[in-house]
Parts: structure tokens; C-alpha cells; sequence
């Protein structure tokens, strides 16, 4: 395996393609497509996707029905097929081909001289501005035949899978243009089938909206599916005589965008994506409903035949081509994350707002640290509390110093208790931190400095401790503030600490969109400019649990100095729990995401000194600490997580959520494969 190689990390690279055209020009349009297919081959390009009926054109109307034509549609076929001896990717493209007295809309699969298969379209427009059944006939009924072109006999039917013997996953379904606009398409039965790459030759004439609803049925069909949807739209050189084009091509893959082409364009052009087919076996593996209707819909008359072939892609390090966000749970499109952002609050909110009602309890008692998680949970109650029109005087709110807090987080503790109008309160909790400490003959209670975990787990267990208590003295319930970072790493105090609550709003919310949740909550003036401005202070604070005394030289505990960047955990978690990929792809996603900073879109409002880089060793080095932290030593506090509302998709451990797994286990097969097939840099 070649770590860098995209093909052996279960990838694809497609093309959408749109090239100009002539009208009933078939030798000039298949040197069109040849020159298309130049350049895909040049880029290590698997599929190629051309519009509909791209070898003759589509606007021919009555042209159609001449012999002429047919012929050198033929000859044009016959000339794609010979230059694809010397080109790696497959080619479908569109053609009419006529079959015992009738002519089809066909799409051709082509690859290294061979016609792989003819499919034909099986829907036929005859309405509005579109007569395709004077010229055609429909090829849905079409199964089991063969057909006799560009002197090749081909397999013909709607019944047609296409797989690569070499590349497992680059499976692909055939459909043409009307095909996807009609209930139960083509590529529904196709996916079920067994194809993961499902492609659409379309001709489609632009009209006002019409592009942004192509977007939707691409889009829609790849999730629906469980696929990718490759789509390529007939462009210049159609003919204008009563309708205009725009050669839209794009791809998606799981309802997400990947690429698309210009609009409108002048000359040729294709968008290129890689398509990630293990990720898209993996979800319908992880999804049972998809192989539920797999089996429902496995009829004698949707049978389908496969025809293989040998692909042999470039295994070398061909690039990439995708777009990989740093932050997966942080979108950086400014709308989408500010969409993201009010459904996580307000999740958030209605969780706790519910918890409340059905309890019947009207206070709560929170842990006030000044810190990132304490402080968003404590503007989720306040929220919640207005809400529900209780008085904010019912958050009880404690600040509890203990052998490490900082001034600054002590005084962003208390401003934000005084703005938000809480009951706050400040419980120093040194006295019987050293009385514990003492009782356990523990060094530091006989002035030695050791700072281990039981010198930090005391503080954290009185903390939780009591608010326990103080939950039974004033009948509250107990907030939790532990974000879905920490409980993926096990970074809490099991039992009774910060591991423990009556309800937590924070489980399922990212260490790494937290933050964007305060700048947001900053932004929309949710609360007066006295507590905006406290939220703007807690922002940039180090993060950091405060249980050990500064250094000699001043520096506080940084929890990203012990255990790593929590950017880079969240992209561990995110590809590991929610799609279940191996460490080693995580770690190219990772390289590809992180190694240059000025490379790709940063979320909106990130602030520039933040914007770092990390090179592979980096990677591997935190990667092989989240596997074995994850794996190894924390699922036995998410075996025992208290409540808490999923917010993200995937993003939640709760064992009664997205994640149940033995307490027992460990990380072995996990850190062998990263071991294995992740060079310990660059240059490795």
C-alpha cells in the first residue's frame, strides 16, 4: 500500500464533463470527447461522464431519423473506441443507436477498445418543449440483449452494472437525463444493486431555477442511495433555435457537494472529485434500512448483469482531489455554520428545557470555571430558564477554587455569573483537598510538590461532590459541562467528578465547534454587551483544567500540551465513530486537511494566530494517542454516561445512542494498522 496513493485509500477520481459540440457533427464531437479524455487520463481520472447524446448532439430533432447521421455516428463511435486503447479512464458517452427498426438515446461505456455496455434510456420526455418519443423508443423493458456497435457486439439493456476486477468499490449504475426526474429511477434499483458511482448523461436545456434543482436531485439521489451521483449536462454548440444550455456538471457523494464546473461556459471543461467508495461501502454496511430495501427489491424482473473489467489505476501519489475540512463538525461556508450553530443551541436548549419539566425541578447547579465548556452550559441554562420563564435566579452557580485556578478564569467566572443575573456563589475547596490529601498520606500533603492524578482527581471529585450535595440541598439538578471531546478521550474524573452529572447539555457537543458556538451566541446579541464581552475573554483563554500549580516559569497546565490538539481529535473522531474508516485514511484525510495552513477555507471568524499547520509525524504522533485513549482506557465512562441530546450526526458516545462498545476492550488492531501503513513522515 502506498499511504499517499489516493487509489489504495479507497478512492475514485471521476470527471463530469461538458465539451463543446456541433451539431450533427459526429467526427468533430468525438474528437471533442477524445480531447476530454486526454486530460482525464493525464489526471489519473477512473470515470469520465459526457452529456447525452454528445457524439450526434441532442438538438436534432428530425436529423434523427437520417441514415447519414446513423453512420457517422457509428464511425465516430468506432474512432473513441480506438483512442481509448492508450487512456486509462472509462468513458460513457451518449450516442442514438438504432436496433431492429427502432432508435435508442444510449449511453456507451468505453474502455482500452472495448465497448463494455450500451444502456439505453428507459424514461422518454414528451412534454412541454421536449418530443423525444417522435424520434425514440424506450429502452425501459430492455434486459438481457446484446447490440451490434462500432463493430463490437455489447452487452443492451437497463440491466447493466459495471465493476473494475482491480479497484474494489468502483462499482457504477448508468442513467440518462429524465431517468433521475421521475419517481423510482433508474439509479434507485441500480445503488440497491450493488453500484456505488451512479451517472447521469443528461442533455437538460437551462431555464430560470432550473440549475438549482439539478443540484437537489443530485444531491438527493447520492444520499438517498448511499452513493455518489456524477452529472454532465449538454453545453455549448447545442443548437439555440427554442432553448438555451448552461453545461452544469457537478458531483456529489452522501448529499455532499464535491464539485461543480461553470456555468455558461465558452469551450470544454469537466470538474474532477475523488470519490470516496469505502466510506460509501461502510455506510451501507453501518445502515441496515439500505440493505432492508436491498432485499425488498430484489425481484427476478431487477435482476441486474455486471460486466468487469480491468482497471489499473495509478497507485502513485496522484494528488488529491477534494476538499477536506479541517473541521468537520465546524462548516466553514458562513451560512452553514451559522445554520449549524442555532439547530446545536437550540438542541441544546430544548434538551434541558425538557429534563426540567419532566423532573419538575425549577433550579439547577452548575460548575462556573470561566473556562470554554462551563461557560457555554451555563448560557445554554440561562437560555433554557428564560424560556421556560423561570427566574435566572434558580441557576445556581459555583465558582471552586482550587490549588491551580487562575485569577483570569476566577474573574471571568464571577462576571459572567453577575451579568447573566445567577445565584452565584465561591466555594474554596483547598481545605478539604488538603485534609483528603492528608487522610491519603499523599506526598503533597508533606510539602512535596507531585502533582499526579490523585492530587488532580481530589480537586475534580469535591467539585462534583458538591454539587451533588448542594443539588439535594436546594433541590436542583446537577448541569454536566463535559463536551463529546473529553468524553472521547475519557478526560474527565469518573464516579464523582466531572464525568458525572444529572444531565448533560455538552455530550454531544465538539470541543472544536464550542467555541464557534460562544462567537455565535456573541454575534447574535443573545445576551447584554457585559456578558458578550466576558464570552469574548473566555474565548481566548488556554485551555486547561487547572489542577496543577504553574511551572517555574510561570506557564499553566495546557490540555492540548499533555494530550494533543483537540482539532486534531475531533477530525479522528468524526472519521473513526461516525463513518468507521481506518486509522491510516484518517491520517491521509488529516495530512491532506492540515499540512498547509493557507491551503483550503478556515471557518468564518478563526482567528489568523490560530491557523496552524501539522506535518505527518504530528499527525500519527496524536492519532496513535486518540486510538489508544479511545480504544483502551475510556469507554468504561461512556458505559456509563449520564443523559445528554444527540446534536451532531455521529456525535454522540452515549451507549444508548451511536456507540455501544465493551468496556474491556483495547486498541490493538487499531494501532497495528496505523503502525502498518502510516510512514513516520513525509519523506518516509
Amino acid at each position: 500500500m502506498n499511504f499517499f496513493s489516493a487509489y489504495d485509500q479507497g478512492f475514485v477520481r471521476v470527471a463530469a464533463c461538458t465539451p463543446r459540440c456541433e451539431v450533427a457533427d459526429p467526427a468533430f464531437n468525438a474528437e471533442q470527447v477524445i480531447a476530454l479524455a486526454r486530460d482525464g487520463h493525464a489526471r489519473s481520472v477512473g470515470l469520465m461522464v459526457f452529456p447525452e447524446l454528445c457524439i450526434s448532439s441532442y438538438t436534432l430533432d428530425d436529423l434523427l431519423g437520417q441514415a447519414a447521421l446513423h453512420e457517422a455516428v457509428d464511425m465516430a463511435l468506432a474512432r473513441v473506441v480506438e483512442e481509448s486503447r492508450t487512456l486509462s479512464p472509462v468513458l460513457l458517452v451518449g450516442a442514438p443507436i438504432p436496433k431492429n427498426g427502432r432508435l435508442y438515446n444510449c449511453a456507451l461505456a468505453i474502455h482500452r477498445g472495448r465497448i463494455l455496455g450500451v444502456v439505453p434510456k428507459s424514461y422518454l420526455p414528451n412534454y412541454r418543449e421536449f418530443y423525444e418519443k417522435r424520434w425514440c423508443a424506450a429502452g425501459r423493458d430492455i434486459r438481457g440483449e446484446t447490440i451490434a456497435v462500432a463493430g463490437q457486439m455489447a452487452p443492451f439493456g437497463v440491466d447493466l452494472l459495471f465493476s473494475a476486477t482491480d479497484v474494489r468499490g468502483f462499482v457504477f449504475h448508468i442513467e440518462i437525463c429524465e431517468d433521475v426526474w421521475i419517481a423510482a429511477s433508474p439509479s434507485d434499483f441500480g445503488a440497491l444493486a450493488g453500484a456505488l458511482i451512479l451517472t447521469n448523461l443528461s442533455a437538460s436545456n437551462i431555464t430560470v431555477g432550473k440549475a438549482e434543482t439539478r443540484r437537489q436531485l443530485a444531491g438527493s439521489q447520492s444520499s438517498r442511495c448511499f452513493a455518489a451521483y456524477v452529472y454532465a449536462a449538454a453545453g455549448p454548440g447545442e443548437s439555440t433555435t427554442d432553448l438555451a444550455w448552461d453545461g452544469q456538471a457537478c458531483i456529489y457523494e452522501l448529499g455532499n457537494f464535491l464539485a461543480e464546473t461553470e456555468r455558461f461556459p465558452s469551450g470544454p471543461q469537466m470538474c474532477v472529485a475523488d470519490i470516496d467508495v469505502d466510506r460509501l461501502l461502510l455506510e451501507r454496511l453501518r445502515t441496515g434500512t439500505f440493505n432492508d430495501a436491498a432485499n425488498h427489491q430484489h425481484r427476478d424482473d431487477r435482476t441486474f448483469r455486471t460486466v468487469e473489467f480491468q482497471f489499473e489505476p495509478d497507485r502513485g501519489d496522484i494528488g488529491f482531489e477534494r476538499g477536506i475540512s479541517r473541521y468537520p463538525f465546524v462548516p466553514a461556508d458562513p451560512a452553514r455554520l451559522d445554520q449549524d450553530c442555532y439547530e446545536t443551541y437550540n438542541i441544546q436548549v430544548q434538551g434541558l428545557m425538557k429534563r426540567l419539566q419532566a423532573t419538575g425541578i425549577k433550579k439547577i447547579c452548575i460548575g462556573v470555571s470561566g473556562g470554554l465548556d462551563s461557560t457555554h452550559a451555563l448560557v445554554v441554562a440561562a437560555r433554557a430558564f428564560d424560556q421556560l420563564g423561570l427566574p435566572r435566579s434558580g441557576i445556581l452557580g459555583f465558582t471552586m477554587p482550587g490549588f491551580a485556578t487562575g485569577d483570569v478564569t476566577k474573574t471571568n467566572a464571577w462576571k459572567l455569573m453577575r451579568s447573566l443575573g445567577i445565584t452565584a456563589d465561591e466555594i474554596d475547596i483547598k481545605p478539604l483537598a488538603e485534609q483528603l490529601l492528608k487522610d491519603l498520606k499523599h506526598p503533597y500533603a508533606e510539602g512535596k510538590p507531585v502533582y499526579d492524578i490523585t492530587f488532580e482527581n481530589v480537586q475534580a471529585g469535591l467539585r462534583t461532590d458538591f454539587l451533588f450535595r448542594a443539588a439535594n440541598r436546594y433541590d436542583a439538578l446537577v448541569l454536566g459541562t463535559g463536551d463529546l471531546s473529553e468524553i472521547a478521550l475519557g478526560w474527565s474524573t469518573y464516579g464523582v467528578g466531572d464525568h458525572m452529572s444529572h444531565y448533560n447539555v455538552n455530550a454531544s457537543v465538539p470541543k472544536t465547534l464550542i467555541q464557534h458556538l460562544i462567537r455565535w451566541i456573541i454575534a447574535k446579541n443573545l445576551f447584554d454587551a457585559e456578558t458578550n464581552a466576558t464570552l469574548a475573554d473566555v474565548l481566548d483563554t488556554v485551555i486547561s483544567p487547572e489542577l496543577v500549580p504553574a511551572d517555574e516559569t510561570g506557564a499553566i497546565q495546557s490540555t492540548e500540551d499533555k494530550i494533543g490538539p483537540y482539532a486534531l481529535h475531533d477530525f479522528a473522531l468524526y472519521y473513526i465513530t461516525r463513518f468507521g474508516l481506518k486509522p491510516s485514511k484518517v491520517a491521509f484525510l488529516a495530512w491532506h486537511a492540515w499540512h498547509d495552513a493557507k491551503a483550503g477555507a478556515w471557518p468564518t471568524g478563526f482567528p489568523e494566530e490560530s491557523r496552524n499547520a501539522y506535518d505527518l509525524a504530528t499527525i500519527r504522533k496524536w492519532l496513535e494517542a486518540f486510538l489508544f485513549r479511545f480504544f483502551t482506557t475510556s469507554q468504561f465512562k461512556r458505559s456509563a454516561s449520564p443523559n445528554g441530546p444527540k446534536v451532531t450526526s455521529g456525535g454522540s458516545l452515549s451507549p444508548r445512542g451511536d456507540w455501544r462498545a465493551p468496556s474491556d476492550g483495547n486498541a490493538r488492531l487499531w494501532l497495528d494498522e496505523l503502525r502498518r501503513n502510516v510512514p513516520e513522515n513525509e519523506q518516509a
